[in-house]
């Protein structure tokens, strides 16, 4: 007869042992773990109900050892058996109970915590089991790999935990998506009587749309996966490689996000252009026709000094989310992908491309809002500036030393209307804003006042706008603007100074020649006064 050294009988003594034959204990199981929340039970109360069951187990086992010891010549070796057993055959029927699988085809309810309630509870079950084989490790297995024994009952949740953990983020993506259209859509239901009657935009605000704080729930939510991912893996290249995984979820949401809520602040733009489009008119029209376009003018350019400052707030908040990725960047995901070769440039590259998609977005919008901001410059210099300002028909009397109308209307529109702008830019996007600003406004004067001829007293009226306007552009802090203001300056000279005198005037400010060659043509005495033969002279020298 062969006793194979008494395993026959440690197998027995386990096999016997009530909490694997007791069927009530194995049913009791599954309902400490649960509560009295039953199946409905969310991840907390889940861990705290394992944090119970996994004591009286512990407390069950240690029992077990002392009656062990004192039994059996080999008692690690029967230790090693029990404690098998346990993790294989009560452990694992409760986590067969509480970790079912869900189906990526089909999705379970974001109502009843969609893919995430399994993650969550995933991930306290493992954490909990982990607890758990350190207690018993420490109550003495003998020679078990315990560890390796823990890790093989989750083995076919980790391998597909990636494809999960990215399927839960673009699922609550999409739950948060469709929960702000239909904010959106219950706001724009509940006003859209009233913006009818008046004829206002009937599209919904960015600042309504677009959020630091939505930015900010994706970042919870990578965070909480980030977590997760480090909980379950310890290999630094498995980590890496599923916390990139993991990070590139939050790129793409973030920069979909921002993207889209541009393009709904750009379609504000978009929708003042067409109704300023609306309103401009030919020159030989009624009087009253005229008024009513003035009117309606007056009304685009409000709604388009409205689209700009919504612009303007929507890049502002997309600069405060890119900040907001890139601090989680550096104080979350960088420590974990730097220890293996490659994996934070490439991380990094990731994040240079989600934010160079932003960035596009933000630039179009931007080069919108200058169109806006000229072409409501350009209005206000067709309706407000007259021949006279610069041509006065008494040109004997005193000079008038303020700026035209024209004038003070534009600098107060822009110093209103750029005050948003000032606050949500910062860096290059306001340097390279306000210089091409600076650029347009600078061409658009320039063009504007070749249509008008001045008198002595009219050019020294032209230089005092100048002046107005140069200084308001000194706030661009741009000295390439600066310049070409302070050089127009010098330029409405050659309205002022006696015919004889313009060679002198070259001679001084010969980067100016150009410009002053078309802009002398435009003085009231360029005929009477012979101009053009003095011009050739000056030219031929």
């Amino acid at each position: 007869m062969q006793f194979n050294r008494g395993t026959s009988a440690m197998q027995h003594y386990v096999a016997t042992r009530p909490m694997f034959i007791d069927v009530e204990i194995m049913n009791t199981d599954i309902q400490v773990v649960l509560g009295d929340d039953g199946p409905e039970a969310d991840s907390s109360t889940i861990a705290e109900g394992l944090s119970i069951l996994y004591k009286e187990i512990a407390d069950t086992v240690r029992k077990e050892a002392t009656t062990i010891t004192a039994v059996f010549p080999s008692p690690n070796e029967v230790m090693s058996i029990l404690v098998q057993r346990v993790l294989e055959q009560r452990v694992t029927a409760i986590l067969d109970k509480l970790l079912i699988r869900p189906s990526l085809a089909s999705l379970p309810p974001i109502e009843g915590g969609g893919l995430l309630h399994y993650l969550r509870v995933l991930a306290v079950a493992y954490d909990k089991t982990k607890e758990l084989a350190k207690e018993l490790q420490s109550i003495g297995c003998g020679d078990l790999d315990i560890e390796g024994l823990t890790e093989s009952i989750y083995v076919s949740h980790k391998d597909e935990y990636t494809e999960f953990e990215q399927a839960s983020l673009r699922q609550l993506y999409q739950s948060k998506m469709a929960e702000l259209r239909a904010e959106a859509k219950q706001q724009s239901d509940s006003t859209g009587s009233i913006g009818r009657a008046k004829g206002a935009s009937l599209t919904t605000s960015p600042q309504q749309l677009l959020s630091v704080t939505v930015v900010t729930e994706f970042v919870r939510w990578n965070e909480e996966a980030i977590s997760r991912c480090t909980l379950l893996f310890s290999q630094p290249t498995t980590v890496a490689a599923n916390v990139r995984s993991i990070f590139a979820c939050l790129l793409d949401q973030a920069s979909q996000y921002l993207t889209e809520g541009l393009d709904r602040a750009r379609e504000c733009l978009n929708e003042a252009a067409v109704m300023r489009d609306r309103f401009v008119i030919g020159t030989s029209v009624s009087r009253r026709l005229a008024a009513a376009a003035a009117s309606g003018a007056e009304a685009a350019a409000a709604q388009g000094e409205s689209s700009f400052r919504s612009f303007m707030i929507a890049v502002q908040r997309c600069a405060s989310s890119v900040a907001l990725l890139q601090q989680y960047f550096s104080n979350t995901i960088s420590r974990l992908l730097l220890p293996v070769d490659g994996a934070h440039p490439s991380a990094c590259e990731d994040m240079g491309s989600a934010v160079s998609v932003v960035e596009a977005a933000a630039h179009k919008g931007l080069l919108q809002c200058i169109d806006t901001v000229m072409c409501e410059v350009e209005r206000l210099l067709s309706s407000e500036q007259k021949a006279t300002d610069y041509r006065s028909p008494d040109d004997g009397a005193a000079p008038d030393h303020r700026p035209t109308n024209a004038c003070i209307r534009i600098v107060a529109y822009l110093s209103r209307v750029l005050e948003v702008a000032f606050s949500a830019l910062e860096g290059l996007n306001k340097q390279s804003f306000l210089t091409e600003l600076g650029n347009r406004l600078h061409k658009g004067l320039l063009i504007h006042w070749q249509k008008f001829t001045f008198s002595p007293s009219g050019g020294l009226r032209l230089k005092r706008d100048i002046t107005e306007y140069g200084e308001f552009v000194r706030s661009f802090n741009a000295p390439s603007i600066d310049e070409k203001f302070e050089l127009l300056g010098i330029m409405a000279n050659v309205f002022i100074v006696a015919p004889e005198s313009l060679a002198s005037l070259f001679e001084g400010t010969p980067s100016i020649r150009k410009d002053a060659l078309r802009f002398i043509q435009l003085r009231d005495d360029y005929k009477t006064a012979k101009i053009a033969s003095m011009l050739n002279s000056i030219m031929s020298e």
